[in-house]
């Protein structure tokens, strides 16, 4: 099922979350897996973190080659190799920001059936997997801008809101604009 995304201020975006518990759930592992991958796809995102629609659950939705849902997922080996590339953010609407990050990680995961998956990323795949692993760990993307990305993206967020005119924004940019101060 489709779910709403949470308002860029609200506090679970800022809050760790939790290992999941196969062995005691507090959701059906498959049934969020589906409402992640669904919701992220209605959004045009790619990828989506559980506590993005308000769920306590250590889980994200990425795009790749196909799509792949992470339970517990964590990084256990980054190359030294980093690169810079604007990112945006379901949660952040028009909100692109330069974020520098390793360019191929290995991981581990579970999938939502319980099997535990080791793989390698690279490129575009990896940066999805450090951004949404950052939102369960309480971090959003803005956070990782070094001070004059941020102060770009604050800029073309004015540019924006400029370009609006006299015509009326819609909340999400409202509660963008709003965030960033501008």
């Amino acid at each position: 099922m489709i779910k709403d995304l949470v308002d860029c201020n609200d506090p679970i975006l800022k809050e760790a979350i939790d290992a999941f518990d196969f062995e005691n759930p507090s959701v059906d592992p498959v049934e969020l897996a589906h409402d992640l991958a669904q919701t992220m796809i209605d959004n045009e995102g790619l990828g989506l973190a559980a506590n993005q629609i308000g769920i306590k659950a250590r889980a994200f939705a990425m795009m790749g080659e196909q799509i792949v849902v992470c339970f517990n997922p964590r990084i256990v080996d980054f190359s030294d190799d980093q690169v810079y590339l604007e990112e945006g953010c379901l949660s952040f609407p028009n909100l692109y920001v330069k974020i520098k990050r390793p360019r191929k990680i290995k991981v581990r995961y579970t999938e939502p059936n319980g099997n535990v998956v080791t793989n390698v990323y690279d490129g575009i795949t990896a940066r999805v997997f450090q951004h949404e692993l950052d939102h369960l760990n309480g971090i959003v993307h803005t956070q990782r801008a070094n001070r004059y990305h941020l102060e770009q993206a604050r800029k073309q967020a004015k540019k924006v809101r400029k370009f609006a005119g006299d015509k009326p924004l819609s909340d999400e940019a409202k509660e963008v604009l709003e965030w960033l101060k501008v």
